[in-house]
Formats: structure tokens, C-alpha cells, sequence
């Protein structure tokens, strides 16, 4: 009984020291205070239905940009962990998080900026209407969680064209999207289709262009429904980000970053310029989510977390 009472102790002091160190990271603390304790403290951000109530609680950051990050890119982390990081860098936001973490969100004040979980995958979407019954069935029940958990967004995807033609995917969308549209403007929630490329990550995707979300967008014409506009998908298939957002920002209700090539940091070894997209989001009045989703490239916890910060002072604009 006291190995066991030992090993257990030891789990709970070891889980508490590596909390500790992510979070001493993310505050940029030196190696000989790593133990310390923060003096910093963060004000846990309430549950709102207004995706601006999540706002920063850290001074140095404007609070012009509402920041966020995708769950998927620091897998490496669990959720507590994660939860403690974006919080310690100054804002309050996480994207593609499904309702089995929401608790986890909850418990931090961390909001769900995009949530996930009612799509089959990425390749089995709207734009094919064999996988309508199936996908209207669980939208319309995802919406009532997204809506109960006091969440706006909620993420669906077009799906691959195999052989249909990409006018036919645009109709069959459109009478697909028609059966949940009216139940999530009665619930408040928005869905949000993510363009990608289909040059080098996704392949055969129906939603590869702004143009095809844009016509489908104009054609169901309901205000729950945008695009999250993916800045590095963008880039591989159009290019014209910035005049892109400037003409069409109506029509785009979150967005997405990556570094081009390479889908890695935004900093200054890739094409983009994301302190100037940036500031072409914001001067079109977005009050929405802009998520961070480059795959980071160090190997350690410390240098991931570094390049996340490094990501949010670049979009801070």
C-alpha cells in the first residue's frame, strides 16, 4: 500500500511539474525559475454567445485581433495543458474542439472558437448528396450541442468531387445545406465550410477556389452560413489574399493561418505577409476568430509554444 500511495504521489507531483513548465515556457521565464511562481494571473473568460467576449487578458497584446489556434497542430499537449498555454500567452481561444473537451474549455475559460465533430471527414462532404441523410442527421444534432454549449461556430467541409462536376457539387450543397440552415439560425449557430487546396494537400476537394464558396454562400443567402477562409490553402490556389479579403470579407466568417510553403511558422522564412493580412482583416471591421493552424517545427515543448507565441505578435496587429 505505500509503493502504491508512493507511485501515486509521485504521478500527481510529476503531472503538477510538467503543468508548471509549460506554463513557466509560455510566460518566456528563465531556466532558473522554471519551479517559480508566476506572478502573472489571468482572468477566466465567461461563456458568451459574442465570440469578442473571449478577448486577451494579457496587457501586452492590442485585443484588436480575437486569437485562437487549432487543437490539431499541438496535438503534443493534451487539452489542461494546451488550455494553460493560450491562456498564459494572452488569449483565450482554441479552434476545432469537439464537445467531448468542451468540459476541459469550460474549466479554463478558454472558449471553443470552431467547433468540430458532426462531419463525417474531409472527404465525405455537401458537395455529394449520397452522404446528405447521414450528415443533415448529425448537423442538426451537433447544432443543439454547439448552441447549449453557448458556442457559435461549427466547422462542415464540401468534401471531394469524385468524377461530379463542380457545378453539380455547388446544387448539391445547396439543397443539402437548405435542410439545417433554418434550424441553426433558430439556434444561433453559424456553419462554416473551410476552403483548402487541392493542388498539394487535398485533392479532388469541391470548395478549392473562393469562388465556388462564394457562389454557394450567395446562393443559400443566410446569414449562418460563411466560409472560414484558410489564408494558407488560399495562397497554393489563388493567391490575392489581401484584395481577396478586401472584395469578399462578407462572406468569410473565420480565418486560418499556415506558413507558405510548408504549411510551418508564419515568420519571415515563408512567402506571406501576415502582419499585413492582418491588417486587411481588421480594417474590414471582422470581429470573428483568426486561428492559428501552421504545423510548428521544433521538436520540444519550448520551442512549439515559442513559435505560437511568436505567431500571435505578428497577427497582433
Amino acid at each position: 500500500m505505500s509503493n502504491l500511495s508512493n507511485s501515486a504521489e509521485a504521478k500527481v507531483n510529476t503531472s503538477a511539474s510538467r503543468r508548471q513548465l509549460i506554463k513557466n515556457v509560455a510566460l518566456g521565464l528563465t531556466s532558473a525559475s522554471l519551479f517559480g511562481q508566476s506572478t502573472l494571473s489571468f482572468a477566466a473568460t465567461a461563456e458568451s454567445k459574442n465570440p469578442a467576449a473571449a478577448t486577451s487578458a494579457n496587457p501586452s497584446l492590442k485585443g484588436n485581433i480575437h486569437h485562437s489556434v487549432s487543437r490539431w497542430t499541438y496535438g503534443d499537449l493534451n487539452i489542461d495543458e494546451l488550455c494553460q498555454v493560450v491562456k498564459d500567452l494572452g488569449f483565450t481561444a482554441i479552434d476545432l474542439v469537439g464537445p467531448t473537451d468542451w468540459p476541459t474549455l469550460k474549466k479554463h475559460g478558454v472558449y471553443s472558437s470552431m467547433c468540430n465533430g458532426a462531419e463525417l471527414n474531409l472527404t465525405d462532404g455537401w458537395g455529394d448528396s449520397q452522404f446528405h441523410d447521414e450528415l443533415i442527421k448529425r448537423y442538426l444534432k451537433h447544432i443543439d450541442l454547439v448552441a447549449d454549449a453557448g458556442y457559435v461556430n461549427l466547422i462542415c467541409f464540401s468534401g471531394n468531387k469524385r468524377g461530379i462536376e463542380p457545378s453539380v457539387g455547388l446544387d448539391n450543397a445547396v439543397r443539402g445545406l437548405q435542410k439545417i440552415l433554418p434550424y441553426a439560425e433558430k439556434r444561433g449557430v453559424v456553419i462554416q465550410m473551410e476552403l483548402f487546396n487541392s493542388k498539394v494537400d487535398h485533392p479532388d476537394y469541391f470548395a478549392d477556389n473562393s469562388s465556388w464558396g462564394i457562389d454557394l454562400c450567395k446562393r443559400l443567402d443566410s446569414p449562418n452560413f460563411k466560409l472560414l477562409y484558410d489564408i494558407y490553402h488560399m495562397q497554393i490556389s489563388e493567391g490575392d489574399i489581401i484584395r481577396t479579403i478586401q472584395d469578399e470579407h462578407q462572406y468569410f466568417g473565420h480565418y486560418h493561418t499556415a506558413g507558405v510553403p510548408g504549411r510551418n511558422e508564419i515568420d519571415d522564412s515563408q512567402e506571406l505577409n501576415y502582419a499585413a493580412i492582418s491588417r486587411a482583416i481588421l480594417a474590414t471591421g471582422f470581429k470573428g476568430y483568426l486561428a492559428q493552424e501552421f504545423i510548428p517545427t521544433p521538436p520540444d515543448a519550448a520551442g512549439k509554444i515559442e513559435s505560437l507565441r511568436q505567431a500571435i505578435q505578428i497577427c497582433d496587429v
